[in-house]
């Protein structure tokens, strides 16, 4: 049998030996993906542009009275009048100025695009990334909680759901778009976590007698950064389309102030058909406007999950003098 002889190390070489992963190496990762996706919105022109559409919506929705100093729900001016300057865009069948509605609307639909994107993106990590880690019995009984909502179509759903709730203010909204909207992004956080199970880092925390609740919170969901803010995005985008769409016909608070409602009276009162285009048409542009701010956001973070989407720079070739 062959004798083990020591390890001499040269002159100058270093024989330490490896050393274990930092206990703070998650956060730094967590850093580097927050810096990542503060280069992708700052280099790439449609996530600059979306990210100052957002910043426009939510000075509005902060403050609304220093933009708008009317009541959005008086009725104290003439009726169906056009633009002025003392009225931007006009003002509704019912005396009400739109512009006061349009600013004073913008924050219950931040609130709701807000509130459901954290909410549903908080569930859906959980979820997902469990069935995946843990596997066994949990990934079968969450996978099968995610495919049953997976195959009821959404919006049908929550018509059902709304029309037992009479006037669904904008807390009902957030619960009802929450409860139906986590399980498509539980799916694809599911397939992320489940690329990520073998990993070094995994095998080395697990070697080191971590808990599977510290793996996942700390090891697991750092690494994912980019993805979550990318479903944060897509879920606030669809909570603006759903909450609106219900507000439109009539499912929601028809006493509330926001864009949805505010199209919801437009149609009532054939605001198209007796020429106060304003009325339908402002709304619905900023419904528009803050998808597409939402959308453009999402291509930065596209393009961080996945480097073939990055666009090829070109180089300058310096010619030889």
């Amino acid at each position: 049998m062959a004798m083990l002889r020591p390890v001499t190390a040269a002159p100058g070489q270093d024989t330490a030996l490896p050393e274990a992963p930092a206990a703070g190496q998650p956060a730094r990762r967590g850093r580097a993906g927050l810096r990542r996706l503060v280069r992708a919105i700052r280099y790439n022109h449609k996530a600059t542009a979306g990210a100052a559409l957002l910043a426009l919506f939510c000075l509005v929705a902060l403050f609304p009275g220093v933009i708008a100093h009317d009541d959005p729900n008086a009725t104290i001016y003439p009726r169906s009048l056009g633009p002025s300057a003392q009225h931007l865009f006009g003002t509704t069948a019912l005396g009400q100025d739109i512009f006061a509605q349009t600013v004073w609307g913008t924050r219950p639909v931040l609130i709701i695009a807000v509130g459901v994107g954290l909410l549903a993106t908080v569930i859906a990590m959980l979820i997902g990334v469990a069935a995946a880690f843990y596997g066994g019995a949990w990934d079968g009984s969450l996978s099968l909680i995610t495919d049953v909502l997976l195959v009821i179509p959404l919006f049908p759903l929550l018509i059902v759901i709304a029309s037992y709730v009479q006037n669904a203010g904008t807390l009902v909204l957030v619960v009802v778009l929450t409860l139906t909207g986590w399980s498509y992004t539980a799916r694809q956080l599911r397939a992320q976590a489940l690329s990520l199970r073998n990993r070094d880092f995994l095998m080395a925390a697990r070697v080191r007698g971590e808990r599977k609740m510290y793996i996942v919170l700390v090891e697991i969901i750092p690494t994912m950064t980019s993805l979550l803010v990318a479903c944060f995005l897509t879920n606030a985008l669809y909570a603006v389309l759903f909450a609106s769409g219900l507000q439109f016909i009539g499912l929601g608070d028809p006493n509330s102030t926001s864009w949805g409602t505010m199209l919801y009276w437009a149609e009532n009162n054939e605001a198209l058909q007796t020429g106060q285009y304003l009325w339908a048409i402002v709304p619905g542009a900023c419904i528009v406007a803050l998808g597409a701010a939402f959308a453009l956001l999402n291509y930065a973070f596209d393009e961080i999950g996945n480097p073939a989407l990055r666009p090829v720079r070109r180089t300058r070739v310096k010619r030889a003098g």
